[in-house]
């Protein structure tokens, strides 16, 4: 490439970021900074979901491929404990001082007690439990497992209190704390079931038009369940009442997580393909905003809108080891 195109190349990028800010289009860097990268060490194969605790700013890690969880103090950005023995961990959670492991392995869920993370507990759900949700009002912890199912947990004698039966696995699900229904993706049924928490049963089952309805977030102001969809790459929001769509817009490809930030009526979608996509939200309108490049395979992360923090965890890859790419959400 000659020195004249080079100089027509820069210039023309300098016009294109001016005039986005000029539109309302802020530039990437106005919108998610990349802040750190916290190393995770020998880290190899796929990272699965995250928790935090956030009174003492720790990460927890759910390292599949290493059948461990590896635990980060945000504070100092090193990794200062590192569970291990288990069995293809999925979903983590944090509450009570206690941290939940769902394991995909042997369909287990395991309780260790913070600080120091040692052993406390476990209940066999028996196959592939995988996403967990804490139900705080009411106490509760929910696990996906299984080819068709949600469990119940109470937390205050960890003990299993019924089971939500389903048509197929559950993917991402969300619960709503007001209206105590729960929206649950079943990507191998094509549809999301609406379960009702206080009754115990299952509701609407909304079938979807497109496949691989992974991840999902709640829009409570709006009364809407945001799905982002693999094939095609779309984010669909829809009415949680009805189950009508409201609105669909192409985003990154393979999306694995989904998150509102409501301060800023932004979604933020990390996606397997190599990037975060930022949309922002106007009424019933989606539209992108940005799309951020990150690593191929960095599908997995963490808003926690108290430090205004997006957590991306990156496997490792032929040019750096696993990390957890830490963006500040900005303005």
């Amino acid at each position: 490439m000659g020195d004249v195109v080079r100089q027509l190349l820069l210039v023309l990028t300098t016009i294109l970021g001016n005039t986005s800010a000029i539109l309302g289009h802020p530039a990437t860097s106005a919108l998610l900074q990349l802040e750190s990268k916290i190393p995770l060490g020998a880290v190899s194969g796929r990272i699965d979901h995250m928790a935090i605790d956030l009174e003492r700013r720790r990460l927890f890690v759910a390292e599949l491929g290493n059948d461990s969880v590896g635990v980060v103090d945000l504070n100092t950005q090193n990794v200062i404990h590192r569970i291990s023995g288990l069995k293809e961990p999925q979903g983590v959670a944090y509450v009570n001082d206690l941290l939940y492991v769902a394991n995909g392995g042997d369909g287990s869920v395991r309780f260790f007690a913070a600080p120091t993370y040692s052993p406390a507990g476990r209940i066999d759900l028996g196959a592939d439990a995988d996403n967990i949700r804490v139900d705080r009002a009411a106490n509760r912890l929910l696990v996906g497992y299984g080819s068709g199912a949600i469990a119940v947990i109470d937390l205050k004698d960890n003990g299993k209190v019924f089971t939500f039966a389903l048509k197929a696995h559950p993917e991402s699900f969300q619960l709503d704390a007001s209206s105590r229904q729960i929206f649950v993706n079943l990507p191998n049924a094509r549809a999301i079931a609406v379960l009702n928490e206080s009754m115990g049963k299952e509701g609407a089952v909304w079938p979807v038009r497109h496949g691989g309805n992974f991840p999902m977030a709640l829009d409570s102001g709006r009364h809407r369940v945001l799905v982002a969809f693999r094939n095609p790459a779309k984010l669909a929001a829809f009415d949680w009442q009805t189950g009508s769509l409201i609105s669909e817009v192409d985003i990154c490809g393979d999306a694995d997580d989904l998150f509102l930030d409501a301060k800023r009526n932004r979604v933020y979608v990390t996606c397997g393909a190599g990037f975060i996509d930022i949309l922002s939200v106007d009424n019933t309108n989606y539209s992108r905003l940005a799309r951020i490049p990150t690593v191929s395979g960095a599908r997995t992360g963490i808003f926690v809108p108290e430090m205004d923090r997006l957590l991306l965890a990156v496997r490792s890859h032929a040019k750096e080891p696993a990390a957890i790419w830490v963006y500040r959400a900005i303005p």
